[in-house]
């Protein structure tokens, strides 16, 4: 398959505790402000966080790892979305839980692989000769069926396109009558027609439709400038994952088990490193002849002391290779053992990957601090809270935890609906609070009441 025809299989992420970071927070001096784009306080991890992203950009960070470690509820995983929403939508990022890897249907470092191979892009750049334009008409021609019986068969179909200068009626093939089909083509949507292959790629939506009360959340994009038949740069984001996968699938035959095959739900292959090695070598000589360009990006472990030894030593190969993203490792553990040994490592890691990693410390919130969070998180539910009460929640956050005192904001605010307001008040806060008990104090009880449960 050639690498043209990958489509990008890119993970839609969307973690709801942080949608309200949109990025670090910092100056173009890379100093970090004191409460911006979602962030507040963690000012020294945010400018280390900084540093991190230049040298990802000026590609000067490959091959190395970074560690956030920190207590829980410190910001570790909303830093590793800062630094990919800094980085922006064009580098890969791909985030994943240490406790992924145990799965039963294949070894533990192909999961390790394919999510580091999900990290690493290819950005393709290729001059074609195009039809682009936006849907004017989309009219398959129908004849008898050349096998006979009475079925029709598609023997062209007639697109029309239109751009800014003009528009222009093509009669094509009905294999591209497929494609169309396939990408779900409507009129007035805007398409290319690649001109030596055939194939098809939608666009977006032609803005002249933007008035549309849509459903679907639609890219609208402008009327084509220039004519409808022209060369045109086209540039394609894939990651590495993207092609190991589209070679591995096998392509089918005619034959009642290849068709049985298909018919199952795939199962979870693994990829054979042959493969890998037969794709690194194409997207070599692509990068050689300056036709496609590496974009390493960033793959993102959190609670990494889930991995053993063998995740371990195969982190330590893998980092070496000339093919690797920028991982960043996320805990929140001291000193303990290291999965599945009796060998005590500081973060649960050992030493000699330690080594290799820039670590970043992330500190406990400060009542302040705490106060400023809380009130963009209700800011961000759309929830309405009064300033005694925002007082009164950032101490019981102090007591317990910040996860504790958000994850109390929603409860309050449908007590405030059942007693028909829309504020949230002291008064709500303090039943909320009765009703559900935090971990600190959870804990206490079962010291207390040992005798009542079954240890």
């Amino acid at each position: 398959m050639k690498i043209e025809e990958v489509q990008s299989t890119t993970k839609k992420q969307r973690i709801a505790t942080h949608t309200h970071i949109k990025g670090l927070g910092l100056e173009p001096n890379g100093k970090a402000m004191p409460l911006a784009a979602g962030f507040v306080g963690q000012a020294m991890a945010r400018e280390a966080s900084g540093l991190v992203v230049d040298m990802i950009r000026q590609k000067k960070m490959a091959g190395r790892a970074l560690l956030l470690a920190g207590p829980p509820g410190t910001g570790k995983t909303a830093l590793a979305l800062g630094i990919s929403q800094e980085l922006g939508s064009k580098v890969p990022f791909c985030p994943m839980v240490g406790s992924e890897v145990y799965s039963a249907e294949v070894k533990k470092t192909e999961v390790l692989m394919e999510n580091f191979r999900r990290a690493i892009g290819l950005r393709i750049k290729e001059n074609k000769e195009v039809y682009e334009g936006e849907v004017t008409e989309l009219s398959p021609e129908e004849t008898e069926s050349v096998t006979g019986g009475y079925g029709k068969s598609i023997s062209h179909v007639i697109i029309g396109l239109k751009t800014v200068k003009g528009t222009k009626q093509l009669k094509l093939d009905p294999t591209i009558y497929d494609a169309l089909i396939k990408e779900k083509v409507a009129v007035g949507d805007v398409i290319y027609i690649e001109a030596n292959s055939g194939a098809v790629k939608r666009v977006g939506r032609s803005d002249a439709f933007a008035t549309e009360f849509d459903l679907e959340a639609e890219e609208y994009v402008p009327l084509p400038k220039g004519e409808v038949h022209k060369k045109k740069e086209i540039v394609q984001d894939v990651t590495l994952h993207d092609l190991d996968a589209a070679n591995a699938r096998p392509q089918g035959g005619q034959d009642i088990l290849s068709l049985m095959g298909q018919m199952m739900k795939p199962r979870k292959t693994e990829i054979t490193d042959k493969l890998r090695q037969e794709i690194n070598k194409v997207v070599n000589r692509y990068i050689d002849e300056g036709v496609a360009e590496l974009v390493p990006g960033v793959l993102f472990i959190d609670e990494v002391h889930m991995l053993d030894m063998e995740c371990f030593s195969y982190m330590n190969r893998a980092l070496e290779s000339p093919l690797s993203p920028i991982v960043v490792f996320a805990t929140n553990r001291g000193i303990c053992n290291v999965r599945g040994t009796d060998m005590t490592s500081p973060h649960g890691i050992p030493v000699d990957l330690l080594d290799r990693l820039v670590i970043i410390r992330t500190e406990t919130y400060g009542p302040a601090e705490m106060l400023q969070i809380l009130a963009i998180r209700a800011h961000v539910e759309g929830l309405s809270i009064d300033e005694g009460s925002l007082a009164y929640l950032a101490e019981s956050g102090q007591k317990a935890s910040l996860r504790h005192a958000v994850q109390l904001l929603s409860p309050a605010s449908v007590v405030a609906k059942m007693n028909g307001r829309d504020q949230i008040c002291k008064a709500d806060l303090e039943e909320v609070s009765t009703l559900y008990l935090d971990a600190k104090l959870s804990a206490k009880l079962l010291q207390e009441q040992q005798d009542r449960y079954i240890s």
